[in-house]
């Protein structure tokens, strides 16, 4: 089952494209169902300029919402962060990057 991260934001390929050891896995993209000879199938969209993909909160690039699934990019390291917060201007809200609460924990915290 596809796992929802907490934060995400949509920024353009062409943008992401611009750090300086980008590596897209295009074969990881998502599938789009297509008409091909009257059969419909499935292939990977083909990522264009215009496209956008999904920078997780963990710093991963997806094809989609979910962050462990469609991985376009996952090289996290302080180069990469450092041009996610000074080129992109990518910053993780507080509620995001604050630990959830257990159910438990907080009923129990509030009688």
């Amino acid at each position: 089952m596809p796992t929802m991260g907490r934060y995400c934001k949509a920024y353009p390929v062409k943008r992401l494209r611009e750090f300086s050891q980008w590596m897209e896995r295009s074969e990881d993209t998502r599938k789009e169902k297509r008409d091909i000879d009257g059969i419909e199938v499935e292939v990977n969209r083909s990522l264009t300029e215009d496209g956008f993909l999904y920078l997780q909160e963990n710093y991963v690039v997806t094809d989609n919402i979910f962050k462990d699934e469609s991985i376009i990019f996952d090289q996290v390291t302080s180069d990469w962060k450092d041009f996610c917060h000074m080129v992109l201007g990518f910053e993780i809200p507080d509620y995001a990057s604050e630990p959830v609460e257990s159910n438990a924990a907080a009923h129990q915290s509030n009688p």
